[in-house]
């Protein structure tokens, strides 16, 4: 079943990609149900803000009238940033499944490691490398074909 959002946020990642943005998508889950899903925006909003986490994470928000999240799973393409971890843990995300690591800009695993932090409010349960080897990958060609 992780795959299976998986598979659903890297559709995002690749129409992200399709509109010149960083190839980043999100799927937020809840009881079996798709609540929101999201692909990186920042340059079509002009909002650096606009990560595919945070679109998924206020789509989500409207979508249950609430400002938490507890109970649901995210499902993004990339380890996320320091924003967006302290985003997930306000939301009260129960699960973060993520596929690539993303050594320079991560805060999961990788950089300031925001849910190892004894000041983080909230810390999701985190699974990471499910479809790493093609996040990666679509990651690499968007940047390559930048150069």
């Amino acid at each position: 079943m992780a795959s299976d959002y998986m598979a659903l946020a890297l559709d995002e990642a690749r129409a992200a990609a399709a509109r010149g943005e960083v190839p980043v998508g999100a799927v937020i889950v809840r009881d079996g149900r798709v609540l929101a899903s999201a692909g990186n925006r920042t340059l079509e909003l002009a909002d650096p803000t606009a990560h595919a986490e945070l679109l998924a994470i206020r789509a989500a928000c409207r979508e249950v009238a609430s400002e938490r999240l507890v109970g649901a799973d995210l499902y993004v393409t990339l380890e996320p940033c320091p924003m967006c971890a302290a985003a997930m843990s306000f939301a009260r995300i129960r699960r973060l499944y993520f596929a690539a690591a993303d050594p320079k800009g991560g805060a999961v695993e990788s950089g300031v490691r925001l849910f190892a932090s004894p000041t983080c409010h909230h810390a999701p349960d985190v699974y990471s490398g499910i479809a790493e080897v093609e996040a990666a990958a679509l990651l690499k060609a968007f940047f390559r074909d930048r150069r």
